[in-house]
């Protein structure tokens, strides 16, 4: 698996998992400042898009994921 699908699927759960964690609807619900880091995660998918520069992606090449180019 490549860098940047690893990116996207690490980044949609997280996403997932911060939502089960701040809706209070969720069976799961811990805290409403969950919903901060959503928010976080959306701003850094954001960020990347514009800039082509990921954290993430960075990490995982680094630690031997083939890039996707």
């Amino acid at each position: 698996m490549t860098s940047w699908k690893l990116v996207r699927i690490i980044a949609g759960l997280l996403i997932l998992l911060s939502l089960a964690l701040g809706v209070a609807e969720s069976p799961l619900f811990v805290s409403h400042y969950w919903l901060y880091f959503t928010a976080f995660i959306g701003v850094n998918l954001f960020q990347s898009g514009i800039t082509n520069w990921c954290l993430m992606e960075n990490i995982l090449r680094r630690i031997g994921v083939p890039s996707g180019c």
